[in-house]
């Protein structure tokens, strides 16, 4: 709950303050305008821009930033890249890597990358849904994980996903990681899957469960407008984001819009739970309404974008939501990444805004951005 934070008229009688309506907006999902004195006006620096990568992806590691952006945008790509000196961006880890055409093997080529994350070891993770087209079936090997060590560009494994964790329909989204583990979502037909990082096993749990799916009554909004299919209808997102706890005791995650529940790590790791029991563990955890992206420190504080006002948000560990930065500059503002030095970097990727959700008519405005914000500590 927002703290109670209530101003007094003359009259005497007290009332609601702006920041608490907005902030009762926040915990109810309810996006509206809010004055932009209430944000606390942290800086944007523009990192870097791109015409022909549409990111939605950046992580820092080794002294490298590395973006990533899905193939089915329409643009040219990298599909992974490293940003040099000069506002540059080069493949990565090679060309090779990021020319995958119909036909060709794509067990060593990303197919369509969706997510890029670091592991503790400062490891990179590529994640590649191996869906070339946007709602399309995986292609033969596409659906992977490719973790490269960043300071020698060096494949140092691969983690195929095969069609019983990523079946037809899939699209394999986020991956953050937990002990001997790694979680991921799957945003197209909705589950977790729990991947043994030693053997390389991976299991699909909760498929179809209400809290890993999308609901109907809560679409996706940005800039007032309802985000549609090419048929008209609403788009769903069904698993999406995902955090850990710092203690790792717990994996939260939801819908892209919410609502979003918590499911006991120990639950999760535990391949004798049947399904049913499995799904009594989860829990609700945080109204939270859609977003581009999420970040977790190390207090459990999570950082987001939500898409409906361009807007960057923090939930403090008592459900109080601070607006940090409000900038028509983070147009859905993707996946932030948070640095050991406390910065918040957003790769803004518009992805309302391409054609294939605008009747065939592109509103993209180029070029595509990449920011970074310093945090108070």
């Amino acid at each position: 709950m927002i703290p109670p934070s209530r101003t007094v008229a003359k009259t005497g009688k007290a009332r609601p303050s702006i920041a608490l309506i907005c902030g009762l907006m926040l915990t109810t999902g309810m996006l509206l305008s809010c004055p932009p004195s209430l944000a606390r006006g942290v800086a944007l620096n523009l990192v870097a821009t791109s015409t022909t990568l549409d990111w939605n992806a950046v992580a820092l590691t080794s002294g490298h930033v590395l973006v990533g952006g899905p193939r089915w945008t329409g643009f040219p790509g990298p599909s992974v890249a490293l940003v040099t000196q000069g506002n540059r961006i080069r493949p990565f880890p090679d060309k090779e890597w990021n020319s995958w055409a119909p036909g060709q093997d794509a067990r060593k080529r990303f197919v369509n990358v969706n997510a890029l994350h670091v592991d503790p070891e400062g490891t990179v993770w590529v994640v590649d849904t191996g869906t070339p087209e946007f709602g399309g079936p995986p292609v033969k090997d596409g659906a992977k994980l490719v973790r490269i060590d960043a300071s020698k560009g060096t494949i140092l494994r691969i983690y195929p996903l095969g069609p019983e964790v990523a079946p037809v329909g899939s699209y394999i989204d986020d991956i953050r990681f937990n002990g001997p583990h790694a979680y991921l979502t799957d945003a197209g037909t909705g589950a977790l899957l729990v991947l043994d990082l030693a053997s390389g096993g991976v299991r699909r749990v909760l498929a179809g469960n209400p809290a890993a799916m999308a609901q109907p009554g809560r679409p996706i909004v940005v800039d007032g407008q309802v985000l549609r299919k090419g048929d008209g209808t609403p788009m769903l997102i069904n698993a999406d984001p995902l955090e850990v706890s710092p203690d790792g005791r717990f994996l939260y995650f939801g819908p892209l819009a919410g609502p979003w529940s918590r499911i006991p790590t120990a639950a999760l790791d535990d391949p004798n739970l049947s399904d049913k029991e499995l799904a009594a563990t989860v829990e609700p955890w945080a109204d939270i309404p859609p977003i581009g992206g999420s970040a977790m420190d190390s207090k459990g504080r999570l950082y987001f974008t939500a898409l409906r006002d361009d807007t960057l948000y923090r939930r403090d560990t008592d459900g109080k939501i601070t607006m940090l930065a409000r900038d028509h500059r983070l147009h859905w503002a993707d996946a932030p990444f948070l640095n050991k030095d406390n910065t918040l970097w957003l790769p803004v990727a518009q992805l309302d805004r391409l054609s294939r959700f605008n009747g065939g008519k592109s509103h993209i405005r180029q070029p595509f951005a990449l920011y970074s914000v310093p945090l108070t500590p």
